[in-house]
C-alpha cells in the first residue's frame, strides 16, 4: 500500500487519538488491499482476525 507522507501523518495522528496501533492499521489495510481484486475473498476474515490478535506494538520510530 502506498500512502503519501501527508496520509501517513494523518493516520498516525488518528491512531494516537484513538489509542490504536498504527502498525496494526497498516497491516489491516494491506490485507484488505490484497483481497480487493480477488474473485473469491475466502480467508480474509481469518487474516484480519490474526492481525487483530497479534501483539504488534507501535514504536516511536514508525511515527
Amino acid at each position: 500500500m502506498i500512502l503519501t507522507q501527508e496520509d501517513k501523518n494523518l493516520l498516525q495522528q488518528l491512531c494516537r487519538q484513538h489509542e490504536v496501533s498504527f502498525d496494526k492499521v497498516i497491516k489491516l489495510l494491506e490485507i484488505v488491499r490484497e483481497y480487493e481484486f480477488k474473485d473469491r475473498r475466502t480467508g480474509i476474515y481469518d487474516a484480519l482476525c490474526e492481525i487483530m490478535k497479534s501483539d504488534l506494538y507501535e514504536t516511536e520510530a514508525s511515527q
